[in-house]
């Protein structure tokens, strides 16, 4: 008895150490619970009220304007059209269609906020002819459209370094009733009566799983799934599953049920493209069916639904049979719950998937042309800004002429020099945009950009920078001065002496400084350009818009200063303008994802130099492209077309450049190799037909050259640089600025000059 009672005290002790312990436990497992949770609130709170996604800014090319007299044929509007992704449509009614009929055109255009306002979705004819827009109408109306501008080309993105997720906001009230219903249906029916889990969901999906034997179905609640995707790994671990279920509950009490619908439709994972992944609905239905959200018909709705369950099981163009079986299951779905009728289920079941080729991704990607896009932006944006604040960049690129460039680039390189490199730019003249670069021989190629980077000696193209500023002394120089084309030799300090050659190592006596130009003579240009000093040039060059990088040597004269082929065609810019200098630019507005404008970018300029001398150099030019080393630009060119331009050779052929304008475009092209080696290359048989190609198919306007204010024209005589007269034997007209033409005259050029005065006296007294 006594035993029995000792053992009775320490049972009880054993208990009361084994509650105590257990409920110590538990209270240290509360309180750690508690703490973990008040942790996870803290968590679900910072992403939830902060910046939700990091989303990349998405680069547009500019809008193609149609109106009554655009220079436009068929084949350059099917190529703009092929770039937005619009689809042959026999009727062309839906957006993003087109038909055509010979040279008449239907498009049925897109709506798009642009920085200046809304453009409307309509269906538009459009009517071509002689290679221009005859008439833009109301395809529907007949009613006279004075400017379309369609919706611009997307031909990029700017995604951070690593991550490359992509997604198109949308707000809830922007999806179609339907798509949500029809999500709730299939995802998530309890989801306006539960607390972030669902008991019976749960239930449901384990006796689901049990008559299968495998897990056929998921009992997480929409809210569990965005929690997932939102803040955790995809791990299938306890301790992951817990904290999911806990940050379900907390986000349900935190925040209403639609701003949590909305950003699981914002968050949800639909598609990968290539290294790209597709995020949220909005995304997802421009990529695959090229359309906005909110017009997509039940049976496209319900395949964003169906792919929820499996991205790349159920993607439509790898897997079209079970993406269309996973589709009609969730019509299904919809007729039952009473969101569509059977009537409607069964027809949208009986229709194509609709998805597109190609979806919204840029049919060809543009890297040189985006590496100048990214430095105009990095003046005034943050990198970490254009990754992740779904900006808006609309840019200067026309993807007709960026294709010409690039179809022209490659027919004429060929594959003869796999090792031989170039770099296009074209501009428009008037604004200074950048329609067009490429900066390697493969377009495509994302590696080193020749046209932003390659500073290469330029070669003859700085003659005209030379005579510029020679002509600017209009006493000294006008394009009949004579230029000695002589041997001639230069002492330099500690240098050996240099003695300048033409390319064809003639020379040629006296020669006009129009012919020096058009022709390019080396030594008569040295001679000009010491005469009016290397201080003179420089200072041009700098005015004309590209920057002085090196001391000036007499060898600058003819091209050893480096420049790189935006460089160059900044130069030309201001020549084909007339003397006005435009900043050259790619960038037209920034907006917010929304279209709230941030930034824009308007056309800026100032006059640089007179517009006389300038008139002058670019008379030489013309005569380059009639006579000189460009008129190997006839064989792709007419000849009643007048255009500007001048070839850049460089010491034994390392480097080929031709540049050349008409009213309103302007090309620069180089080639040459990375290494510096001689290529055999000149600017006249390399460089130009690459050039002369891509206007062939541009049909840049005529130069008017029309004579600016105090701009004469003369008849000099090209032997001696005296005045002549029309019908005299060497007399060529030239123009001169007013007051500085020669006031010697030659023998034939006075008697022709007194018996013209002597009539004009005879008839002034006859009707006196």
């Amino acid at each position: 008895m006594a035993k029995r009672r000792k053992t009775r005290p320490r049972r009880r002790r054993l208990v009361r150490i084994t509650l105590v312990a257990a409920i110590g436990t538990v209270l240290l497992a509360t309180a750690a619970l508690a703490a973990w949770s008040v942790s996870l609130d803290r968590a679900v709170r910072a992403q939830f009220e902060g910046k939700r996604w990091a989303v990349p800014a998405t680069v547009y090319a500019r809008p193609l304007e149609l109106y009554a007299g655009l220079s436009l044929d068929a084949g350059q509007l099917r190529e703009e059209l092929a770039a937005l992704n619009y689809r042959q449509r026999a009727d062309a009614r839906g957006s993003g269609t087109w038909h055509a009929r010979d040279d008449e055109f239907v498009l049925g255009t897109r709506a798009f906020n642009f920085w200046d306002g809304a453009e409307p979705a309509r269906r538009v004819r459009v009517r071509l002819g002689d290679e221009r827009v005859l008439a833009v109408t109301d395809a529907d109306s007949g009613e006279a459209l004075p400017l379309v501008r369609l919706d611009p080309a997307r031909i990029g993105n700017i995604f951070p370094a690593q991550h490359r997720e992509d997604r198109l906001l949308v707000r809830l009230d922007e999806v179609p009733d339907t798509l949500v219903a029809a999500l709730l249906a299939v995802e998530d029916a309890d989801f306006h009566d539960h607390f972030g889990l669902s008991p019976s969901g749960i239930a449901r999906a384990a006796a689901a799983n049990l008559r299968a034997r495998r897990v056929v179905q998921g009992g997480s609640t929409i809210t569990q799934q965005l929690v997932k995707n939102f803040y955790l790994s995809s791990d299938r671990t306890m301790a992951r599953k817990l904290r999911e279920a806990i940050m379900a509950v907390l986000l349900e009490r935190r925040y209403d049920k639609d701003d949590i619908l909305e950003t699981y439709l914002n968050e949800v994972f639909l598609v990968q493209d290539h290294e790209r992944a597709i995020h949220g609905m909005g995304l997802a239905s421009r990529h695959l069916f090229g359309e906005p959200l909110a017009q997509l018909p039940i049976e496209q709705q319900a395949l964003l639904v169906a792919m929820i369950n499996g991205p790349s099981y159920y993607h439509p163009r790898r897997h079209p049979e079970r993406a269309l079986a996973r589709r009609n299951l969730v019509l299904d779905t919809m007729a039952h719950h009473g969101i569509v009728s059977a009537d409607d289920a069964e027809r949208a079941s009986a229709r194509p998937l609709g998805v597109a080729e190609t979806g919204d991704a840029p049919r060809l990607s543009h890297p040189a042309f985006m590496g100048v896009v990214q430095r105009h932006l990095r003046r005034d944006y943050r990198a970490e800004d254009l990754q992740s604040e779904g900006l808006q960049i609309f840019t200067t690129l026309a993807p007709s002429v960026q294709a010409a460039a690039e179809s022209a680039l490659v027919r004429q390189l060929g594959t003869d020099d796999p090792h031989l490199q170039a770099a296009v730019v074209i501009t428009d003249v008037g604004s200074g945009e950048v329609l067009a670069l490429i900066g390697d021989r493969n377009p495509r190629f994302a590696g080193f950009n020749r046209a932003l980077d390659a500073r290469r000696p330029v070669g003859s193209l700085i003659k005209p920078a030379v005579f510029l500023a020679a002509l600017q002394e209009p006493s000294r120089f006008g394009l009949g001065s004579l230029l000695d084309d002589a041997p001639l030799a230069l002492e330099q300090p500690r240098q050996p002496t240099w003695a300048p050659r033409n390319y064809d190592r003639e020379f040629r006596g006296p020669v006009m400084m129009v012919d020096a130009l058009a022709q390019s003579l080396n030594v008569p240009t040295v001679r000009a350009g010491l005469e009016v000093g290397l201080p003179a040039v420089q200072a041009t060059v700098e005015r004309l818009g590209a920057p002085v990088t090196q001391t000036a040597h007499p060898s600058y004269l003819i091209g050893t200063g480096e420049f790189t082929p935006l460089e160059v065609a900044q130069m030309y810019q201001t020549l084909a303008s007339g003397g006005f200098r435009t900043p050259l630019r790619a960038v037209r507005a920034v907006t917010t994802q929304d279209g709230r404008p941030l930034n824009r970018y308007p056309l800026s300029t100032a006059q640089a130099f007179e517009p006389g001398p300038v008139h002058l150099v670019n008379s030489a030019l013309v005569a380059a492209m009639r006579d000189g080393t460009g008129r190997t630009a006839r064989r792709w060119l007419s000849e009643d077309l007048q255009l500007a331009g001048k070839t850049g050779t460089t010491d034994q052929g390392r480097d080929s450049w031709f540049a050349g304008f008409g009213d309103d475009l302007l090309g620069v092209v180089w080639l040459g190799r990375d290494d510096f080696s001689p290529a055999g290359l000149t600017g006249a048989r390399n460089a130009l037909p690459v050039w002369a190609d891509t206007m062939r198919q541009l049909r840049p306007a005529p130069l008017a050259l029309a004579p600016p204010d105090g701009v004469e024209t003369v008849w000099i005589d090209s032997l001696t640089g005296l005045r002549s007269a029309q019908g005299c034997d060497h007399a060529r007209a030239l123009p001169y600025l007013g007051g500085h033409a020669p006031e010697a005259w030659t023998d034939c050029g006075e008697r022709r000059e007194r018996g013209r005065g002597g009539l004009v006296d005879r008839l002034r007294r006859i009707f006196q």
